[in-house]
């Protein structure tokens, strides 16, 4: 009976709990004008998010990887990012346009709350922006 309670106490914090699963999720700006400065932050209000990864998006004018914390993310304490690029380029992006690509250890159900800090013109003025985060599961504004 004993080792029956030992196995029960052993296997009881395994079942009922998934593993961490890995997904990548895409982040898109919305502009009617060339974006020439944008940031952004990714929080997640159950906090099981970690991020381990940050890519840059499409525009050959943000052709590197964006600025953000990597010290934090490669020592593993991200659970929100703040990520933020900006160009000098001749051709700048308009429309739709995908700036970066998260990679995301999911330790459950998120509740990603995802918020533009700024979108600018080259001359540094304020554009009428949305963003929006899309992942194999959801998309949210």
């Amino acid at each position: 009976m004993r080792g029956l309670l030992l196995v029960l106490f052993v296997l009881l914090p395994v079942v009922g709990h998934a593993a961490p699963r890995f997904v990548a999720v895409d982040v898109y700006l919305s502009v009617d004008e060339p974006v020439a400065a944008w940031q952004f932050e990714l929080a997640d209000a159950n906090g099981v998010t970690t991020i381990v990864g940050v890519e840059n998006g499409d525009s050959v004018a943000f052709g590197d990887v964006p600025y953000y914390d990597r010290d934090a993310i490669e020592a593993g304490r991200a659970e929100r990012v703040i990520v933020a690029d900006f160009s000098l380029e001749a051709n700048l992006p308009s429309g739709r346009v995908r700036v970066a690509t998260l990679h995301l250890m999911l330790d459950g159900e998120p509740e990603f709350e995802l918020t533009l800090k700024t979108a600018t013109t080259r001359d540094g003025s304020p554009l009428d922006a949305t963003i929006t985060l899309e992942s194999e599961t959801r998309s949210t504004t």
